[in-house]
This record gives C-alpha cells, structure tokens and sequence, in this order.
C-alpha cells in the first residue's frame, strides 16, 4: 500500500507545476455554468417552482456538482494513455515491477486529480454563491458525508476508464467505447438528474455507473437524506469491488494472452 501512496504523492507534486493549466481550465467550466444558468432561469419562472421534485437552486447546483465531477476526472488522457501503453508495448515493462499496473493507473491518475478537485471546488462553491447568492442546507457531517461520496465517484470512474483502456488487449481502438461511454455521462449524467426521465428508464439508471458516478453526489449536496446516503455510500462500495476485480481478470488475461504470443 505505500507504493501506491508514494506514486499518488509524486502526481501530486508533479501536477503543483501546472497550476496556470488549471486555471485556464476553469474558463471552459464557466461558460458551461453560465449557460446552464441562463437554461435554468429560462426554464423557471418562479424560482419557488419544483419541477420533477427540483427548485431552480437545486438544478443549478446539480449541474455544478456534476460538472465539478466531470471535469476534474479527465478521462479521455487516461484512456489514451493506457491504450498506447497497451498497443505500444510499454506495459511490458510494468509486468514485472512490484506493483499491480491496475493500482499503478488508479494511484497516478487519483494523484494527478487531487489538486484540480481541490481548485474546481472551491471554484465551483464560488460562481454558485455568485450565480445565487446562497447555498443548500447542509452542515459539516453531511458536508463531509458529500466529499466522500464526490471521492469514492472519482475512483470508480477512473476504474471504469481503466478497464475501457485495457480492452486494447484484444481490440485494435479502445477509444470508441470511452467516447460512448464519456457522452452517456456528460449527457444522461451530469445535464439532467435521473428524476427527469421516462420513470421506465430510471430502474436502469439507478444501477448504472450514472447513479453513483454522477447522480448520487449530487443529489446528496442538493437534498441530502441519510438514507440517501447510505444507499449512494453502499452502491459505490460495491462498484468499486466489481469494477477493480473486472479490470484485475481483464489486465491478466491480457497479459498471459502477451506471454503466449511471445509480446
């Protein structure tokens, strides 16, 4: 285990010498929030009405958690990166060091997150109190209750683009399935909360990736419910059990099918 915190430690310290990235980053995530803000002004005329069980406030701040969440990941260097590693043969080199190459790309990629989630929640807090002028009811606990659950979404997403990554052992692209897989988020996910579609399609969101990737942290900082936490809290636990043992069972098939092949 303290390989794998030394590897998170060194992306950390790494990615302090590109903060002005960041930074401008934050430009794209502003525009993204102000046009949601006009759509949301738009879309209510008493900031009183609950549409789909959602004030305006609510909508608005659902958005920014999901676009905090979407944002800070960046998914699509991740995919790529393992992908060339796989189709490149730079992950033979990884093969035989004392480490697991699936905890290796979840420690480094965590590590190089941490600083850019920091910056985008602070960022975010403030064009949201800017935007309207208050926050929702929530206290420390539940605060904190929030931010692990916002954690533990990171860290399945970042296992879901890994196992995406790896399919590169067996197929020539993996980056098809990311860029399906980054649109159902950014679409179904982080624009619109589950409550707003079709009730026969929200059984199946509410045990995809959506739900504890996007859905659920989000609905826990606009409505927080201690039930709602501990189903969202659960879910996730699971999701990431299941996720890490997919990607583990896909990386060693993928290197025994490289050991049979002479790769």
């Amino acid at each position: 285990m303290k390989k794998y915190w030394f590897i998170f430690k060194s992306e950390i310290m790494s990615n302090l010498q590109y903060i002005f990235n960041i930074v401008v980053g934050f430009i794209g995530y502003f525009i993204i929030l102000y046009i949601f803000l006009n759509l949301w002004n738009y879309i209510y005329d008493d900031p009183n009405e609950l549409i789909n069980g959602y004030s305006k406030m609510q909508m608005i701040w659902y958005v920014i958690i999901t676009e905090i969440l979407w944002s800070v990941l960046g998914g699509r260097k991740l995919s790529k990166k393992i992908s060339d590693d796989v189709r490149g043969g730079n992950i033979a080199y990884n093969i035989n060091k004392p480490y697991s190459y699936v905890g290796y790309s979840l420690a480094s990629h965590l590590g190089s997150t941490f600083i850019k989630g920091i910056m985008y929640i602070i960022f975010g807090m403030l064009v949201g109190f800017i935007f309207l002028g208050e926050f929702p009811n929530l206290n420390i606990i539940n605060l904190l209750a929030v931010l692990l659950c916002g954690i533990l979404a990171t860290v399945i997403s970042t296992l879901l683009i890994i196992f995406i990554g790896l399919l590169s052992f067996f197929i020539e692209d993996s980056h098809p399935f990311y860029w399906i897989y980054s649109k159902l988020i950014l679409v179904v996910g982080t624009i619109f909360p589950i409550e707003y579609f079709p009730s026969y399609i929200q059984p199946i969101l509410n045990y995809s990736p959506i739900y504890v990737v996007c859905y659920g942290t989000a609905k826990l900082f606009v409505d927080f419910s201690y039930n709602a936490f501990l189903n969202v809290f659960i879910f996730q636990l699971i999701y990431i059990v299941i996720s890490y043992l997919l990607c583990m069972i896909l990386y060693k098939k993928g290197v025994k099918n490289l050991n049979v092949n002479g790769g």
